[in-house]
């Protein structure tokens, strides 16, 4: 009976090579798995500051209907949080924080006016991942439209 015992307990537990296995299944599943997660969560930013542009627009739309005109470039985007001197009828802030506005990659937002671009009145852009100017159309940067 006391070797039934001891045999039983010696017979629980995994072996070395169970535990290789089972190392190796969730290093292939995390192979597989991960790219496209990572995918997901590029797109994911793109489109917060896709998101971010737009509601930034608006609230500059805002700007324009207080002031009679967008913030300049060397105003730039402060302009919302803290009054420029040439705008007399700034109803702001029209944003919280201390003006910094940075994209999902934590880069700041490139605001241009007049514009670059024709038939807008600013540009208002994300550097993107890279963080580089480019054009829009090189996929780098996201801009209002």
């Amino acid at each position: 009976m006391i070797r039934q015992k001891v045999k039983a307990a010696a017979d629980e537990g995994f072996t070395l090579l169970e535990v290789l296995v089972v190392i190796v299944i969730i290093g292939l599943l995390v192979g597989f798995v991960a790219p496209a997660v990572l995918r997901q969560l590029g797109g994911a930013r793109v489109s917060v500051a896709k998101q971010s542009i737009e509601r930034l627009s608006s609230i500059l739309d805002m700007y324009k209907l207080d002031v009679g005109s967008y913030p300049s470039t060397a105003d730039g985007l402060t302009a919302l949080v803290t009054q420029p001197s040439d705008a007399s009828n700034w109803s702001g802030p029209y944003l919280k924080g201390d003006g910094t506005l940075l994209d999902p990659w934590n880069h700041p937002y490139v605001y241009r006016n007049p514009s670059n671009r024709s038939a807008l009145d600013y540009d208002l852009c994300s550097l993107g991942p890279n963080g580089q100017n480019g054009s829009e159309n090189s996929g780098n940067m996201i801009c209002n439209h």
